[in-house]
């Protein structure tokens, strides 16, 4: 038996899909049509339930044998989404309608998937191409089955539209009101994110590299940069609104403030991060506050500097999207949330809330991409 290599996943996988089957009906029309086989009764998965259960056996069957990890991962990729796929088209119509098998169908698949991203989790390829090629993949599959399974139990339980649409009707949503949320993201992203970003991190740096070389102000500023940082920022926006009035420069007047201090806290401990003996050295040279500054302890402290440009990325884009919730003209993302969760059309606020999500990781990734250029000596970088 040296030639098997059952995971249990896979083991799993094929008792479940053997137990739904021994169930029979995936749905409650198909369980009505199978008591009263004389009515005419459609129902869904009239001819893909095998097809359905055999994808499922067959992937998890040959994932039990030793194969070559990628062709493994290969099969039951394949396997595993036909199966998702015919899954979520099947019960199309016939919402609310999903019995056991149903679901039991879609834990073997996500079980499949699971082993799958598994497998390519462990390969170790010599080539640049192929490891950029798992470090996209990878995500990417673990992404799709949370969208997989949002759609498959969203459809197959019935869940009500107005508590958790599929991502399906955001999806459709999103498609038709590109111009609605290409303004709302050029008011919110591009007008108080950025600006805010942009002059509440220089800013704070700047006031670091000061109270880095003046002590009182470091003494006095980081625990009033402490307490700051703990204002609430339902607290703070509704103020910054009467200051600087209901368009973009009230939002982003919160943004600077949230972005300010984590830039200067960081900033500090950094500047504080270069070790006792490079100092010594530098001042064998000679080399006096600026030259070190530049030369030594600015270098030493970009890994804290991005660090604080990534928690911030993240922060200016919250501070933003909740300071239009307390005034805005008729555009922006906030704004757009608050007033569809009046009218109930909640999968509106989903279209708004995914790009809100797609564009602060983009700024994310485009930061860490710039860190990972600047700072390719750290040791964190080389080793990653």
């Amino acid at each position: 038996m040296i030639w098997l290599k059952p995971s249990w996943q896979a083991v799993l996988a094929i008792l479940l899909c053997l137990v739904a089957f021994a169930l029979g009906a995936m749905s409650k029309p198909e369980a009505a049509a199978l008591a009263e086989p004389a009515a005419t009764i459609a129902y869904p998965y009239m001819d893909t339930k095998g097809l359905i259960l055999a994808l499922l056996l067959i992937a998890a069957l040959v994932s039990t044998v030793r194969l070559a990890p990628l062709v493994e991962g290969v099969v039951l990729f394949v396997g595993a989404h036909i199966a998702a796929w015919l899954l979520i088209k099947g019960i199309g119509g016939f919402e609310g309608t999903a019995l056991a098998p149903y679901f039991l169908a879609l834990a073997a698949a996500w079980l499949l998937a699971w082993r799958c991203v598994g497998l390519l989790s462990s390969l170790r390829p010599a080539a640049n191409g192929a490891k950029t090629a798992l470090r996209l993949v990878i995500p990417a599959i673990f992404g799709a089955w949370i969208l997989i399974i949002w759609e498959a139990v969203t459809r197959g339980a019935g869940i009500p539209f107005i508590l958790l649409p599929p991502p399906s009707a955001i999806g459709a949503r999103i498609a038709n009101s590109l111009p609605i949320l290409g303004s709302d993201v050029r008011q919110t992203i591009f007008k108080a994110v950025l600006i805010g970003y942009i002059v509440g991190s220089f800013a704070g740096f700047i006031v670091a590299i000061l109270a880095d070389r003046v002590p009182f102000l470091r003494r006095g500023l980081l625990p009033i940069g402490n307490m700051v940082s703990a204002l609430p920022i339902i607290g703070v926006a509704p103020i910054m609104v009467m200051w600087f009035g209901f368009d973009w420069p009230s939002k982003a007047a919160v943004v600077i403030i949230m972005t300010f201090f984590p830039m200067l806290v960081n900033t500090v401990a950094g500047l504080a991060a270069s070790g006792h003996m490079e100092r010594d050295l530098m001042r064998t040279y000679a080399s006096g506050y600026w030259p070190t500054l530049l030369k030594l302890r600015l270098p030493a402290a970009m890994p804290f500097i991005f660090n604080a440009l990534k928690i911030n990325s993240t922060l200016a884009l919250i501070g933003a999207i909740v300071a239009e919730f307390f005034g805005t003209p008729v555009v922006g993302m906030g704004f757009r949330i608050s007033t569809e969760v009046g009218r109930m059309n909640i999968d509106m606020v989903w279209a708004e809330i995914a790009v809100a999500a797609l564009a602060g990781s983009v700024f994310y990734g485009v930061v860490a991409l710039v860190e990972r250029a600047v700072t390719f000596w750290h040791p964190s970088v080389r080793g990653g």
